[in-house]
C-alpha cells in the first residue's frame, strides 16, 4: 500500500486510541527488532489489525516517519514552545540561544531517540524520506524561528543566515550526535561547558565590530 491509502484516514476518538497505540506499539518494535520488523507484529502488539494499520498510515514508511515525528515532538516539542514565548517576550539573545540549546540537548540526548536516529541512519540509503522526516522534525523545525531571532538582534552581523544556523548547531548540538553515534555520552558538566561557551563563541563571532 502507498500514501494515497491515508486520504481517508480513520477519525474519531476511538480510531485516535487506535492511532496513538500503533505509533507506540511500533517505536517498541522498530527499536527492538529494527525496520525489518513485520507490520504483523506492530498489529499484535498494538492490539489490532494488519488492516488496521494500513488505514491509519498506508505504508510501513509512513508509520516510521510518524513515529519519528511522535518521538520528536515528545523530545523537542515543548523547547519550541517555550522558544517562541522568549522570542515575544524581553529575554537577550544570549539567554534565548542558551535555554533553547539545553532543550535540545536534553530532548535528543534522550536514549530511545538516539536509538531512532542511529535507525535512521541504517536505513536511509534504502528510505531517504526516514531521513527527511528526522530532519524536519527535529532540529530544524527552529530553523526559522531562530534565524528571524538572529535577524532582529541588531548588536548581529550574519551575511549568510543557512550558514550561521548549521554553524550553531556544530557547536552546541552536533557533538552529542556524534559522540552517540560511538555509543558514548557527553558528561553533564561537559554538555553544559559546550552550550554555554558554543553560544558565546557565536555572538562574539558575528557581532558587528
Amino acid at each position: 500500500m502507498n500514501e494515497s491509502s491515508t486520504r481517508n484516514r480513520p477519525s474519531g476518538e476511538r480510531a485516535s486510541r487506535k492511532h496513538t497505540a500503533i505509533i507506540r506499539a511500533a517505536r517498541e518494535q522498530f527499536l527492538r527488532h529494527g525496520f525489518d520488523v513485520g507490520v504483523d507484529r506492530i498489529a499484535a502488539e498494538a492490539g489490532v489489525s494488519k488492516v488496521t494499520v494500513y488505514n491509519h498510515f498506508g505504508s510501513k514508511e509512513g508509520l516510521f516517519a510518524e513515529v519519528i515525528g511522535d518521538a520528536l515532538e515528545q523530545a523537542l516539542g515543548e523547547t519550541a514552545r517555550t522558544m517562541g514565548r522568549r522570542l515575544r517576550g524581553d529575554d537577550g539573545i544570549r539567554e534565548i540561544l542558551t535555554a533553547t540549546a539545553r532543550g535540545w540537548v536534553q530532548g535528543i540526548a534522550q536514549e530511545e531517540v538516539l536509538a531512532l536516529r542511529a535507525l535512521i541512519a541504517a536505513e536511509a540509503r534504502r528510505f531517504p524520506q526516514l531521513g527527511r522526516a528526522w530532519r524536519e522534525q527535529g532540529p530544524e523545525r527552529f530553523a526559522e524561528p531562530l534565524a528571524a531571532a538572529l535577524r532582529a538582534c541588531p548588536e548581529l552581523e550574519i551575511p549568510d543566515m543557512d550558514v550561521a544556523i548549521i554553524q550553531f548547531y556544530a557547536l552546541v548540538l552536533y557533538p552529542h550526535v556524534v559522540h552517540s553515534t560511538y555509543g558514548d555520552r557527553l558528561p553533564p558538566a561537559l554538555a553544559e561547558q559546550l552550550i554555554e561557551r558554543g553560544v558565546d563563541m557565536f555572538l562574539e563571532y558575528y557581532r558587528n565590530g
